[in-house]
């Protein structure tokens, strides 16, 4: 019987040691930088600017976009986001809606906050700016220019979605969602996972445009709803309708629920729409 020879023994010589502020590296081939130190680097202004691209960089990056977004924001009054598409024509019914809206919300005392740019956004803005309310546009940096609008008065552009999103639901009382596309679908669902999974109080969300909304709705009810993949009762977390005074309700029976120590909100039910149907 021939013996298997004996298996190898891990090398145990002292592998190089290297520091890079509080991280040890031991092992493998030092980075080429490796040979100066941080604050030599920090302070030598010669060389490639490709540092101020990496991640470590790109972390204080978006700690200060949260820096800047808190101090901006944190002596709002209450507030509403609403949200709908860049698209949105200045003669579209749309757009009149969002002016609607957005004046409506100011005469009752919210802070108006969207996106910042044209269309159903500026709509919101503009009603809020010519009713004398408080206009705010959060905007976010783009392959293509697209300036906050005229009507906001107080803004801030950011280079990340995932922190103007914190800023969109930390300040806002509720969400409003006019007609719009991928960007709105994404703050829509967005807003809606964070109140079903009760990572913030609930609020409301609510689709203006019973028309335009319909399909999603009724795709959301006869597919995911009997599919088991939400629970049926999760289409209360959404408010549909056509009404401007209706959205009004809603918020403040929201609001006013939440300060009287309810925690939560009391769902207006829309007497004829496609989550009815």
């Amino acid at each position: 019987m021939t013996t298997p020879p004996p298996a190898p023994q891990p090398d145990r010589r002292p592998r190089p040691t290297r520091h890079r502020g509080p991280v040890v590296l031991r092992g493998g081939e030092p980075a080429q930088d490796e040979g100066s130190t941080t604050d030599q680097r920090l302070l030598d202004r010669r060389g490639p600017s490709d540092w101020v691209h990496t991640d470590p960089w790109r972390v204080l990056r978006i700690q200060s976009e949260f820096v800047e977004g808190f101090g901006l924001l944190a002596e709002l009054p209450r507030a509403v986001s609403v949200f709908g598409s860049a698209r949105t024509p200045r003669d579209h019914p749309h757009y009149a809606a969002g002016v609607a809206i957005g004046a409506a919300l100011a005469q009752a005392g919210y802070a108006v906050i969207t996106g910042g740019g044209p269309g159903a956004m500026e709509a919101a803005n503009r009603g809020a700016c010519e009713a004398g309310g408080l206009s705010v546009g959060l905007g976010i940096e783009l392959p293509f220019e697209q300036d906050l609008n005229e009507w906001v008065e107080v803004g801030i552009a950011f280079r990340y979605f995932f922190v103007r999103k914190t800023m969109f639901v930390k300040y806002a009382q509720a969400f409003v969602i006019l007609p719009g596309g991928f960007g709105t679908l994404d703050e829509l669902f967005e807003a809606l996972t964070l109140v079903q999974t009760r990572k913030v109080t609930r609020f409301p969300v609510i689709l203006f445009g019973t028309e335009y909304w319909s399909g999603l709705l009724t795709w959301i009810r006869t597919t995911l709803a009997e599919a088991g993949t939400i629970n049926p009762s999760d289409l209360d977390l959404i408010t549909v309708t056509d009404d401007v005074d209706e959205v009004l309700a809603v918020i403040q029976a929201a609001d006013a629920a939440r300060r009287s120590g309810g925690g939560g909100m009391q769902h207006v039910p829309v007497e004829q729409g496609p989550l009815e149907a």
